[in-house]
């Protein structure tokens, strides 16, 4: 055997997105214990070494699984990180040997992306403390999970230009023409005029006006709208004949 084959561990990371009542995008981070290293120093993405009996589709689905409790979530495998130095940092090192009970020396992960509601109750199995940051304010993480959140952002910018209908996932089922407005903006970057957005949006079939209004608003309320799954899938099966 060539000595300078590797011998290396696979893990699965996971980037999850949320949307708040203040518009703004989020991620959930998770909590790693480092003796010496503040707390407030040991934010990750939540993630796991590969069991020798698993998929990395199978991993990722466990991962989320016990990082929110919810069985089935929106899940895209994006991108494999396996720089040959991701994982030389001592604390990232002296943690790998505190959580995995195995000397490693090299860690390859393959990156997923994944959205929730961030309405949703997060119940996690394994970890004690998970908290949604806004993704302008991600604290410096362990070995390259800021960059991971950075090509996360640019990947779901592609999955929204490739299936409008993922954005559906992060608004509550009730929304206003401004919420999916700002969400969409949030992710895509593509500024455009509030009013041109809304004459768009009425056009789409699937963006079904409901009879109610916004309540207790400082501001003019906004009439609720909800997204028809159905009507959406008839649609793009049209587009495509």
């Amino acid at each position: 055997m060539n000595p300078n084959f590797i011998h290396t561990y696979l893990s699965v990371d996971c980037v999850v997105f949320g949307f708040d009542h203040e518009n703004k995008l989020n991620i959930l981070l998770v909590q790693r214990h480092v003796d010496d290293i503040p707390l407030e120093q040991q934010k990750k993405l939540p993630g796991s070494l590969i069991f020798s009996e698993e998929d990395v589709d199978d991993a990722a689905n466990r991962v989320l699984f016990e990082l929110t409790g919810i069985k089935k979530m929106v899940l895209k495998q994006f991108k494999c990180f396996a720089d040959p130095n991701r994982a030389s940092n001592q604390n990232d090192i002296k943690w790998m040997g505190k959580e995995y009970k195995h000397n490693i020396d090299r860690i390859i992960t393959v990156a997923y992306l994944s959205l929730c509601r961030i309405d949703h109750k997060i119940n996690s199995t394994k970890y004690d403390t998970v908290d949604w940051h806004p993704i302008d304010k991600v604290p410096k993480l362990p070995f390259d999970h800021n960059k991971i959140i950075a090509e996360s952002l640019m990947e779901i910018k592609k999955w929204i230009d490739s299936d409008f209908s993922i954005i559906f996932v992060l608004l509550p089922k009730k929304f206003t023409i401004r919420q999916l407005y700002q969400l969409y903006n949030a992710l895509s970057e593509k500024k455009i005029d509030i009013k041109n957005f809304h004459k768009k949006i009425s056009s789409f079939s699937y963006i079904i006006p409901l009879d109610e209004i916004e309540s207790n608003v400082s501001h003019r309320a906004a009439r609720f709208y909800k997204f028809d799954p159905k009507i959406y899938k008839k649609t793009q099966n049209k587009l495509i004949k």
